[in-house]
């Protein structure tokens, strides 16, 4: 059984679990849903990646969730919190990748909201950052949305390449009252 962490209007943000893995796959496994990281990943990639969420949950109490929708029950995403490397060193990062049959719903924006209230609420941090490759619109829109600034750029290596990122932020003491979830 997955612990839940967060619920918000459409979504229940909970902790992935082994059987998690397929759904997993048909957002990482998809070269356009994985399009800013060149490309799918590999099956044994999928599986280290949903290993090193599950360890995160004991090593740090928080991590990537699965962003699971409330009326069906279905796996959607993976959205959530995770210590990240950047040029000027770790961060908490808000980070979140969606099925590609669910974007442009509202989906990423109402759960990376709700992860960085976590961040602030619950874990008492003054600042969260969304690190996003260069040409990646769609998810800077997300980190717009969710009140975040580009604070710098940086060259993020994945795979052997060095991708061009955006570092964006939100400090809890610049925080605009915010009187609804995003729904669209």
């Amino acid at each position: 059984m997955s612990k839940t962490i967060i619920e918000t209007g459409r979504l229940i943000l909970r902790e992935m679990v082994m059987t998690d893995l397929p759904a997993f796959w048909e957002i990482v496994g998809d070269d356009i849903t994985m399009a800013a990281w060149g490309g799918a990943m590999s099956e044994e990639e999928n599986l280290a990646g949903l290993e090193k969420q599950i360890n995160g949950y004991r090593e740090n109490g928080f991590g990537r969730w699965a962003a699971v929708l409330k009326d069906t029950g279905r796996v959607i995403g993976i959205c959530g919190l995770q210590y990240c490397d950047t040029d000027k060193g770790s961060v908490l990062e808000v980070g979140y990748l969606f099925n590609r049959a669910f974007w442009h719903n509202g989906y990423a924006a109402e759960a990376a909201i709700a992860s960085k209230r976590y961040a602030f609420d619950v874990l008492g941090e003054p600042e969260v950052f969304s690190l996003i490759r260069d040409t990646n619109l769609a998810s800077i829109n997300v980190a717009i949305r969710n009140g975040m600034l580009v604070r710098g750029r940086f060259i993020k290596q994945y795979k052997g390449a060095g991708l061009p990122h955006y570092i964006f932020s939100a400090r809890k003491t610049e925080e605009q009252p915010c009187t609804h979830e995003p729904q669209n």
